[in-house]
């Protein structure tokens, strides 16, 4: 009790000591009650995603059209390996469409980044999507005529791929020019949560199209919604190159970004430890197989193809913390060790449920470094490097599942589902320790201490 709060001997309880101690006792008590309630909300708002960025029109426009259209392009991600399980019976052959993607977006990703460097970004934009809509419309074609051609739909793939290659990187290089550098994050954040949330709802959707519909009924939804994105791209502003503009988008090109990212350790290693989390870990080939064999079939493939990104969706809606971490370096090695670690839990249950959630963790660690990996990456290079930079990312991000697909699929027609599975990610949390002790100006990178690059 302090000072104020006693009263004097001579204060009887008529007197002027009497009624005063005790309002002065409840004043501090409802303040105190005041100060937790505020506290509480502070709170919750610090721990809740960081919205900030939608207040901009252009980036809202581009984040709803990339949110909407992504639940169709997840929807056809699941039916096309579960058409060609049905098709072939083998996850071999779910594995090789891993490696029919990955040529092209290695090719087009470097490419179409340089393209991002050297003309309008919008316009790349909306060319490179319409390239993936026509993909999903011969998707739709083949469906409803029967063709059940394995040939056709890997050159389809392919075709989706070239577009995805070109988009990816060119609206990743966009987003830094239509908001302010501190909230590069945030809009990192909000981007990838609506990802997930397409990745989530998307599989969904698919497992009960499947099961109640056909393929034809998947690759419809998927080309309907995707025509948002197109509306979106539409409406950008002009986004031309800033400054001069020297040589063309060409080999070369590519070299000179290659060439800068050889000089950056940071960078570098950024991609090294991503290749490491989805080469080696990704599990997504065996979904098919392991939802045949032990969980009952289609019903469970959507469950365990939306398992990641329900963790990821979620983790996003608590991300408000991720914009005040500075050694993002070392968040980066602990969020890919903690993916690997979920990843092999997961591959050792056999209850389906358990399986959802150790994925769902491994998404939610997944998220946090997808963040930390794209803010390093657009704020740290310069605008005139960002689209072949982005370029390369986009090979790395969607390259590396494909490359897992391939891993996955191949060890498991050797070793099995279960060994393919527990030991990629087993495999992935012990080489990203090492690959990040072996370079660890990646483990000393700091915000605090980053030269701030121009918009």
């Amino acid at each position: 009790m302090t000072s104020e709060q006693q009263s004097t001997p001579a204060d009887g309880p008529d007197g002027p000591g009497g009624p005063e101690p005790a309002a002065e006792q409840e004043e501090p008590r409802e303040a105190g009650k005041a100060r937790k309630k505020r506290r509480g909300k502070g709170s919750l708002r610090r721990l809740a995603i960081d919205t900030r960025p939608l207040a901009a029109p252009e980036f809202r426009r581009l984040w709803l059209g990339q949110g909407v259209s992504f639940v169709g392009f997840q929807v056809t991600a699941v039916a096309v390996p579960v058409q060609v399980y049905d098709m072939t019976g083998s996850s071999f052959w779910v594995g090789v469409l891993g490696f029919v993607n990955l040529v092209p977006l290695i090719v087009f990703g470097l490419w179409g980044g340089a393209v991002a460097d050297h003309m309008d970004r919008r316009k790349l934009l909306f060319v490179s999507s319409c390239i993936m809509w026509v993909a999903t419309l011969l998707l739709l074609a083949q469906a409803l005529l029967g063709i059940g051609s394995l040939t056709l739909i890997m050159a389809v793939v392919a075709v989706q791929a070239m577009g995805f290659a070109v988009a990816s990187p060119t609206r990743n290089a966009i987003i830094p020019r239509l908001i302010d550098r501190p909230l590069v994050p945030a809009a990192n954040t909000l981007a990838f949560t609506a990802s997930q949330f397409g990745m989530l709802a998307g599989p969904l959707f698919a497992g009960l199209m499947l099961a109640r519909w056909n393929y034809a009924a998947a690759y419809a939804l998927d080309a309907v919604l995707f025509t948002v994105v197109l509306y979106a791209a539409l409406r950008l502003p002009a986004i031309p190159p800033l400054g001069e503009i020297a040589g063309t988008p060409g080999l070369r090109s590519v070299i000179d970004g290659l060439r800068y990212l050889a000089t950056q350790p940071v960078l570098l290693m950024s991609f090294v430890v991503d290749i490491i989390a989805m080469a080696i870990a990704m599990p997504r080939a065996l979904f098919p197989e392991v939802a045949d064999t032990r969980f009952g079939g289609e019903g469970a493939v959507g469950w365990l193809f939306a398992a990641i990104a329900i963790g990821a969706f979620l983790g996003g809606l608590v991300s408000g913390w991720i914009g005040r971490v500075h050694r993002q370096g070392v968040a980066l090695v602990v969020s890919i060790v903690i993916w690997g670690l979920a990843v092999a839990a997961a591959g050792l249950s056999g209850r389906l449920w358990l399986v959802v959630v150790l994925l769902a963790v491994g998404g939610a660690a997944d998220l946090v470094s997808a963040v930390f990996r794209q803010s390093m990456l657009q704020t740290y290079a310069p605008d005139e490097m960002r689209g072949r930079l982005q370029g390369v990312f986009t090979v790395v991000v969607a390259g590396g599942p494909r490359l897992g697909d391939l891993r996955a699929g191949a060890t498991a027609s050797v070793a099995g589902a279960t060994v393919s599975w527990v030991g990629g990610g087993i495999a992935c949390a012990v080489l990203v320790v090492i690959a990040a002790l072996a370079v660890p100006a990646l483990l000393r990178y700091d915000t605090r201490t980053t030269p701030v690059t121009p918009r």
